[in-house]
């Protein structure tokens, strides 16, 4: 179990603190979803399966990758038509190195951001031709 779960080091504390893997998933795949322009966060056939029963993945779409220099995240996402991808790219990567170093102290090496497809307001675009 060691080997999957990041241990910090900080001041003495009373004890050990442990992060896992899937708590820095969590954080970033929130933090990247709050940015205006994401669509979608990339999720596999289970986690579709999952979030229809109920219960939201706020990990998908998220890989963590922890290294000897730090950790490396990447961030599979879907845009909105009619926005600068790289504009969002960049506050996607801002938003989640700031919410990571606020709420673990972690230093992130790289943010990776994946732009895996464009989703179209196709519902918006009917209503307004009507």
């Amino acid at each position: 179990m060691s080997e999957h779960v990041f241990e910090m080091e900080q001041e003495p504390t009373l004890g050990k603190v442990e992060i896992a893997p899937e708590v820095i998933e969590v954080i970033a795949g929130i933090a990247a979803s709050e940015v205006e322009g994401v669509a979608q966060m990339r999720g596999n056939f289970a986690a579709g399966v999952v979030e229809r029963l109920g219960k939201k993945n706020h990990g998908k779409g998220v890989k963590v990758d922890i290294r000897e220099e730090g950790v490396a995240i990447d961030i599979y996402c879907f845009i909105q038509f009619g926005v600068s991808i790289p504009s969002v790219a960049k506050k996607i990567q801002e938003n989640v190195r700031q919410a990571l170093f606020n709420m673990t102290g972690l230093e992130t090496s790289e943010v990776n951001v994946h732009v895996v497809g464009v989703q179209f307001d196709t519902a918006k675009q009917e209503h307004e031709n009507e």
